[in-house]
């Protein structure tokens, strides 16, 4: 039996081919999320009411839980200005990851690596912008001289420095995102292929309606990466603004005044490693 899994990473232009704004598949799905994303807030803002109902109360809740549970929790009341931000990071991934599982579309766009390192790189300006805007230059050298460490160590330091906030950080958001989507998603179609040639062969058709069992079960699964991807993506992303809010200067001072505002902007250093391991 042969499977044809060719589809699932070229595809041909659609339009404008040849051209650097050559349209496929791919982009269309992406417009498709995009317009989803902003459905969803235009739609809920315009049902909004004392007592919202539908969409409205979904979006409501929504961008309550992203600013809420995300933003100000991380960030701390400050938090509360970057919320549409991480609003629209959450729902645009949440949209783009949810296309996996609707039936006829059944491809997420983040498993494309140019999606995600474009929201990497947004969130990579995000957060440096912050970090220049309320720190001047001295950002940059907070960073890579953290006060009160020995001047030997920034030997060491600095360069660790330099690659982790500077170069990994938004490396590692946009593989994180594009290699869990890209391996669930060839795993459902290749099952779903299975499947499909299993009972149309006529020559396993018990095996076939295991597989497509098979299938469900990791469509429920894969509905949970989607939400905890898109989750993922935007509480880091909130933890690097927050660091940069804070900064590095700030983050001694606080450690002598007891800053209150230093314990929303530093969340627990384990459930950061565990998101970013994730």
């Amino acid at each position: 039996m042969e499977l044809d899994v060719f589809h699932l990473f070229l595809w041909e232009p659609l339009a404008l081919e040849g051209t650097p704004f050559a349209i496929n598949r791919v982009v269309i799905l992406m417009f498709v999320a995009a317009f989803l994303t902003l459905a969803f807030f235009l739609i809920g803002a315009a049902k909004a009411s004392s007592k919202p109902k539908g969409i409205g109360l979904l979006a409501e809740t929504g961008y309550l839980f992203v600013r809420n549970n995300i933003a100000i929790d991380v960030i701390g009341p400050e938090g509360a200005r970057f919320a549409p931000y991480l609003a629209t990071i959450f729902f645009f991934i949440f949209f783009s990851n949810l296309l996996e599982i609707i039936p006829g579309i059944s491809f997420p766009v983040t498993s494309r690596m140019a999606l995600p390192a474009v929201l990497a790189i947004a969130t990579w300006i995000v957060y440096n912008f912050v970090g220049i805007k309320n720190h001047g230059l001295s950002y940059f050298k907070d960073t890579l001289f953290p006060p009160g460490v020995p001047w030997p160590i920034y030997i060491i330091l600095t360069p660790i420095e330099l690659f982790s906030v500077f170069i990994i950080r938004p490396l590692t958001l946009a593989i994180r995102l594009f290699a869990n989507m890209l391996a669930g998603h060839v795993l459902v179609v290749v099952f779903i292929l299975f499947t499909e040639s299993l009972i149309f062969s006529g020559i396993g058709t018990p095996l076939g309606i295991l597989t497509f069992l098979v299938t469900m079960l990791l469509l429920i699964f894969e509905f949970m990466v989607i939400v905890i991807q898109a989750y993922i993506f935007t509480t880091l992303s909130a933890f690097y603004i927050a660091e940069a809010l804070e900064g590095h200067g700030d983050h001694e001072g606080s450690e002598a005044g007891g800053s209150a505002h230093h314990d929303h902007a530093n969340p627990n250093p384990q459930h950061v490693t565990e998101l970013s391991a994730a």
